[in-house]
């Protein structure tokens, strides 16, 4: 599949994953993907704490856009915020402000759960209607809240029969249904408790929403440094350090043998819970790097938007 393409297939696409997956990163590597095909992308937070401006170098994001990088803008959606834009669309301006600050939003969302959330995806569908980007990504919340947020659309249209809130949940149904305006992208590591959670949340979306799920992304993959035989001991390291004209103790010999049949191991274990996802979840996949690095800039986000449209190639 064609970089173009992929991007083109959907207008708003969420990313979505349980905590510490990388989802945020995933949000940034697809954000630069596309912008190397030509198209206007719009990132969206949700939750406010994602560190995508980190990702770009930028400073923290507010609720007005801001540059990224090139053919790249964020924002930052707040319930708050989308109810003020809600309420100046529906005539209701001069009150908006005073009804956000005296604490309004919170007796709405106690007393009709789900409303914060329909709020912020109601502007998102806002946005996509407007045509203000090619392509919008929303760093959806982690996995627990991420369900919630995708189903409360559903739960409005039960619980209200007629008003500007169903027609609001019944637009947002409406988007996150149709394949050519928005699908979900999960996230997850190649270990056992991401690989399940992310099994058990793709058929709940699936079940429950409705929405399309695109490629499954595996992040964190270890490369496969192809190690010999043998090579994960003591004796093999202190000949390959003689070969370059190193010293390398004894104990410093012991220490690299053991790092080397760790990794080994890992990678191993690594192959196994994405192998098994694949045959859990019939989704394509597409496996990013592990990168080795203690904070994830701009460069680095670069490096695995190569690896992303590396993996494209053969879905």
């Amino acid at each position: 599949m064609e970089l173009a393409h992929f991007c083109s297939t959907s207008r708003v696409v969420i990313v979505a994953g349980k905590g510490g997956v990388g989802k945020t990163t995933v949000a940034a590597t697809l954000a630069v993907a596309a912008a190397r095909s030509g198209l206007r992308v719009l990132i969206v937070e949700v939750e406010g704490k994602s560190g995508l401006s980190t990702a770009f170098n930028r400073p923290a994001l507010g609720y007005e856009e801001q540059e990224l990088a090139p053919g790249i803008r964020g924002r930052t959606l707040t319930p708050d915020a989308a109810l003020r834009d809600w309420l100046a669309g529906n005539g209701l301006k001069r009150i908006s402000k005073r009804l956000v600050q005296s604490g309004a939003l919170d007796v709405i969302a106690t007393a009709v759960p789900g409303m914060k959330d329909i709020l912020v995806l109601g502007k998102v569908k806002s946005l996509e209607q407007s045509g203000t980007a090619d392509l919008i990504i929303v760093d959806a919340p982690a996995a627990g809240h991420a369900l919630t947020f995708l189903t409360s659309a559903h739960g409005l249209l039960d619980a209200v029969a007629v008003g500007p809130v169903r027609k609001q949940a019944a637009d947002v149904v409406e988007m996150l249904s149709d394949p050519q305006r928005c699908q979900v992208i999960l996230v997850t590591l190649p270990e056992e408790t991401p690989v399940n959670e992310a099994v058990d949340t793709a058929f709940a979306i699936e079940d429950r929403v409705g929405v399309r799920l695109g490629p499954m992304i595996v992040n964190g993959c270890y490369p496969d440094l192809d190690l010999p035989d043998g090579s994960a001991t003591a004796a093999a390291a202190q000949a390959d350090a003689e070969m370059i004209d190193v010293f390398v103790s004894d104990r410093e010999a012991h220490d690299l043998a053991a790092a080397a049949a760790f990794r080994a191991e890992r990678t191993a274990i690594q192959v196994v819970q994405a192998d098994r996802l694949a045959e859990r979840l019939p989704l394509p996949q597409i496996r990013l790097p592990f990168i080795f690095t203690s904070e994830l800039g701009f460069s680095e986000i670069e490096t695995l938007a190569d690896s992303f449209v590396t993996g494209l190639d053969p879905l």
